[in-house]
């Protein structure tokens, strides 16, 4: 399945959800292992560590110290990876009122981590920003 490319179909049919539960960002040495049990939503291997997405119990429960209380909300639509100004268009919309925004692609949809304090705003904004006419 391909998906879509065109920035007025994304746009229109994002149809964002709030997901369940509060994800946190956490390190651990690049040399190291994920510690047993934890099961992360994202792993991504840098030169200084390897940076983790997981839920904050889990976090809290291996011991990690982590950053940045966020909720995550899930733009539905299957964007292609190269899809050109989607991901631009939303974090532009939601830095226009002071949210930040740490978006990761997948293979068949984008993902947004909103403070946890402006989840509500910021799936309010994006469900606006869905039924707003654009010019062609």
């Amino acid at each position: 399945m391909t998906g879509e490319r065109n920035l007025d179909t994304l746009l229109r049919t994002m149809t964002p959800e709030l997901q369940d539960g509060v994800f946190v960002f956490c390190t651990v040495d690049a040399d190291s292992e994920v510690p047993a049990g934890l099961k992360p939503l994202l792993q991504f291997r840098e030169r200084e560590g390897i940076t983790l997405i997981v839920r904050a119990e889990d976090a809290e429960r291996a011991g990690l110290p982590h950053q940045f209380a966020s909720r995550l909300i899930t733009l539905t639509v299957h964007s292609a990876l190269d899809a050109v100004g989607f991901l631009a268009a939303v974090t532009t919309h939601l830095a226009a009122a002071g949210i930040s925004v740490n978006a990761v692609s997948a293979f068949h949809h984008d993902h947004l981590f909103v403070p946890e304090h402006s989840a509500a705003e910021a799936l309010r904004l994006l469900q606006e920003m869905s039924r707003v006419p654009r010019a062609r």
